[in-house]
């Protein structure tokens, strides 16, 4: 029990360090995300090399440490204890110096795993070895590994493991141990003989992580492919296969450690604006029995910051069975809770359009967590309003009952009822808002603007009845801030 307290004390030590050094570098700026991971400074895109490792998340990320544009790019790298609260570290990766021109040997996208075997030969005492795998432009596919819990890196003596070919293009190995053909697997995207129409992604296998076969080419990808086995309806013995296109889009299959043979056409992942470069966790616990996915919002604006870039909230995967087929859903991980402030929540209040107040108009935030069940009875369309101000009106989430479309800044997707009712998830941030329809079966990730003090919210209706089943809504404090 004394242990317990003791550990429990440094814990808060830590977290309160870091608090401390966030607040005094500037965490609190009115375009900062408070619950969605951002660097320092400076430009940052792809999440790299996500890994699980003596009891730490690593996020490794695309990064330019000399200025808010894309260049130059090295592995950033942040550890979290529970997905939510996020550690800057110093530079992982650095480019490589077998080029005399820098833009020519950056270290652009890869992924991480453990070298529990220690075929590199590179352990020193118990701690397992981290690998890293990744891409020196025109320098080919390499390996840098760290002994000392991701802390340092250095690059392996045997790079390239795969070498370049300058008509050949390939980047963004992502690397896995694939159990029933006991071999270690590389998913790659190449442009093979330049040809654009035969782009995709290149499955290699390994015995020993540094020899790497060739075994097969599925065309029609671009970037930062994927490859996970997930359970359909969370039965473990009826599983599929789902390789990712760097969008997000997916197909649904078979993979026997060599090929990947699709049962499904490709399909859209993210419907919103601002979705891109997804990659799952390597090495989760298997008591943890569950895929956990992050992707770079491209394209996200932040006026006047220190920094460029976001990332998504982390989401976790699953596979259900619709009428129409198997279909990827992802939900928000449940750590999220831990940000909760006191919330609000309803049940059975039926709404009449103009007969009804605003039933939301107490809650004011710029960071919110809202989750919903809505029967639709005779309305025509419902949704909220969120950053709403007098000045200016606010960002709409809007479901069409009409047309069973859910939409958001623009962008739509179609979304069946069931048994005439829509649940919705969102995660409302300073500059970003990510809907999740019908627990995770549509999915619409987007950034945007507003004044720092728009933080009204309204719930309306038009056209007909709607029956709030259930409402809840928690403002969520600052990853950044303690209890």
């Amino acid at each position: 029990m004394k242990s317990s307290f003791k550990l429990l004390i440094l814990i808060s030590v830590f977290f309160f360090t870091l608090t401390a050094k966030a607040k005094s570098d500037g965490f609190d700026e009115p375009y900062r995300p408070q619950f969605h991971f951002t660097p320092a400074e400076n430009w940052m895109n792809d999440p790299n090399g996500l890994i699980y490792f003596e009891g730490e998340y690593h996020l490794f990320y695309q990064h330019n440490p000399n200025g808010k544009e894309w260049g130059f790019m090295h592995w950033g790298h942040a550890v979290s204890p529970d997905l939510v609260h996020w550690e800057h570290l110093p530079l992982a990766i650095y480019p490589d110096n077998e080029s005399t021109d820098k833009e020519f040997a950056t270290a652009f996208s890869g992924s991480a795993i453990v070298d529990r075997n220690n075929l590199l030969g590179k352990q020193q005492g118990e701690l397992p070895t981290l690998l890293a795998f990744y891409t020196s432009k025109d320098n080919g596919q390499r390996i840098a590994y760290s002994t000392d819990k991701g802390r340092s890196w250095e690059k392996y003596e045997g790079n390239p493991v795969i070498a370049f070919d300058e008509e050949d293009d390939a980047r963004d190995p992502k690397v896995f141990w694939h159990e029933d053909s006991q071999r270690y697997v590389m998913v790659l995207w190449r442009m093979p003989e330049g040809q654009k129409s035969n782009q995709g992604i290149s499955i290699y296998s390994s015995e020993n992580l540094t020899d790497w076969t060739h075994e097969s080419h599925l065309a029609g990808f671009y970037e930062c492919p994927d490859l996970v086995e997930l359970p359909v309806n969370r039965r473990a013995d009826d599983t599929r296969w789902v390789i990712f296109d760097g969008d997000g889009s997916y197909l649904i299959g078979d993979f026997d450690g060599k090929r990947f043979k699709p049962e499904t056409p490709k399909m859209q992942g993210d419907f919103g604006k601002n979705f891109y470069a997804t990659q799952t966790f390597n090495n989760l616990p298997d008591e943890q029995n569950r895929t956990i996915q992050l992707a770079w919002m491209r394209g996200g604006e932040y006026p006047d910051m220190a920094f460029n870039g976001q990332m998504t909230f982390p989401t976790e995967l699953a596979l259900k069975k619709y009428l129409e087929g198997i279909r990827l859903v992802r939900t928000p991980v449940k750590e999220i809770e831990l940000l909760h402030e006191k919330g609000h929540s309803w049940e059975n209040e039926n709404l009449i359009p103009g007969l009804n107040k605003n039933l939301t108009r107490k809650i004011k935030g710029d960071c919110l967590h809202i989750k919903g069940t809505f029967d639709l009875k005779t309305v025509n369309s419902f949704g909220f309003v969120v950053r709403n101000s007098r000045k200016e009106t606010g960002v709409e989430i809007r479901y069409d009952a009409t047309k069973q479309v859910l939409s958001c800044m623009g962008q739509g997707v179609l979304l069946s009822p069931e048994d005439n009712k829509i649940q919705l998830e969102i995660l409302i941030d300073r500059t970003s808002i990510e809907l999740f329809g019908n627990d995770g079966k549509a999915v619409l990730s987007s950034c945007y603007t507003a004044d720092p003090e728009a933080q009204q919210l309204i719930l309306y209706n038009t056209g007909g009845e709607l029956l709030v089943e259930q409402l809840e809504i928690y403002p969520l404090k600052s990853m950044y801030e303690l209890d």
